[in-house]
């Protein structure tokens, strides 16, 4: 959310019927019961005259997924993160339910897992997924061979064996896909669309 005047607020929600909708929040900025908070979840109505005005959100708070997660920063960076990478990336009003579905469940497995960057790996991969950038490492790119797989192009997104990774060793990402792998992804999607990576994705 953003300020707009002293009690109201510009809000972006991810929904999972129509994507990223931006809208008012009445009082908003004052509430003190129901205030919308990043990380909660719950149900939502957007109404304007005419779809072209910014409309205004009726929201109801039915869980706040980011209360378990107050007391651990690393989670915390973790949850900001996936916001701002929405907030940037994605576009108003069209439809990604796969990762609004992937979205809660990282949300709600993150409070108990032992391994919680590794959960955030594959909700990276499956934003990329998402955007157009599905990474393929089921068989090598050159040969077709589906062992001996150490290397991943950036200019595809699918793996490379060995053999053919080895005159090009320099312009290839190593296998396995980590958080520097994916994030050098996203610098290339922020970059063709004239954004910058969000701060809150830069440190982790």
């Amino acid at each position: 959310m953003r300020a707009f005047s002293e009690r109201d607020c510009i809000a972006h929600i991810f929904t999972r019927d129509n994507g990223v909708l931006v809208g008012m929040l009445r009082g908003a900025a004052v509430a003190k019961k129901n205030k919308p908070l990043i990380g909660q979840y719950g149900f939502v109505s957007w109404n304007a005259r005419v779809d072209s005005q910014l409309g205004v959100f009726h929201f109801e708070s039915e869980k706040n997924l980011s209360a378990p997660l107050m007391m651990n920063p690393e989670l915390l960076k973790i949850m900001n993160s996936v916001f701002s990478l929405i907030y940037t990336l994605i576009p108003e009003r069209e439809s990604y339910e796969h990762l609004y579905i992937k979205t809660l469940d990282l949300l709600n497995e993150l409070p108990n897992s032992q391994s919680p960057y590794d959960l955030y790996l594959k909700w990276e991969i499956d934003l990329l997924a998402d955007l157009g950038y599905a990474l393929d490492l089921t068989k090598c790119s050159g040969c077709g061979r589906a062992d001996n797989l150490v290397y991943l192009s950036p200019k595809t997104g699918r793996a490379v064996c060995a053999d053919c990774g080895a005159p090009y060793i320099d312009k290839l990402y190593k296998l396995p896909v980590n958080l520097n792998i994916t994030k050098r992804f996203i610098s290339g999607i922020c970059a063709s669309q004239g954004v910058d990576v969000p701060v809150s994705r830069k440190i982790l």
